[in-house]
């Protein structure tokens, strides 16, 4: 603005400048509780994409883990297949036949026994990271519900500034208080 001009100013700059030179003490204490209840909001929901990552990952590991298995167990049915070949044949042949025969069916049980207890191994592994996966899904769904939770409490808060209602205000609170309970059950794993 030059100095040649004169600057008027309306009755809602005022109100404005009024507005900003007084303090409202019941919206700032809303505002400074949906500042926090928006942060603990950002804590909750990277807790829910973290603990739904590890528990796909587990059930990945986990899937992996019956398919190697399940292929042990089909490479354990070769061998079983091959055994009562030569089980057969050490049967029906006589001579260095028949001992060759049966050393090789000595050998695919050896063979079968060192297959199937990696099988198992196999097994109990994709067992455990089983568990886990459902494990960090529990877990991953009590921080969804503090999630839901806080958003409400965030919602209430913004409705109570527009209504100003006090028992709104304690409503809030509540919800972000829940929120936060169900947040430590999740971080605890319950």
């Amino acid at each position: 603005m030059s100095a040649s001009e004169f600057h008027v100013h309306g009755p809602h700059d005022h109100e404005v400048e009024h507005a900003a030179h007084e303090r409202d003490p019941f919206s700032a204490r809303i505002a400074v509780m949906t500042a926090i209840f928006a942060t603990i909001g950002a804590l909750f929901g990277y807790m829910v994409g973290a603990t739904q990552n590890d528990a796909l990952l587990f059930k990945n590991d986990s899937a992996i883990r019956r398919t190697e298995a399940s292929d042990q167990w089909n490479f354990y049915q070769a061998k079983s297949s091959k055994q009562n070949l030569a089980e057969l044949g050490a049967s029906l042949a006589t001579g260095d036949a028949g001992a060759r025969f049966k050393a090789e069916a000595e050998r695919y049980n050896k063979e079968k026994q060192d297959i199937m207890t990696q099988a198992q191994k196999l097994e109990k592994r994709s067992e455990e990271l089983e568990a886990k996966s459902e494990a960090s899904m529990h877990v991953h769904h009590r921080w969804a519900q503090a999630m839901t939770l806080i958003q409400i409490a965030i919602a209430l808060a913004a409705i109570t500034l527009l209504t100003r209602s006090r028992w709104l205000h304690f409503v809030s609170y509540g919800a972000g208080g829940v929120s936060v309970a169900i947040g430590v059950l999740a971080l605890m794993h319950v």
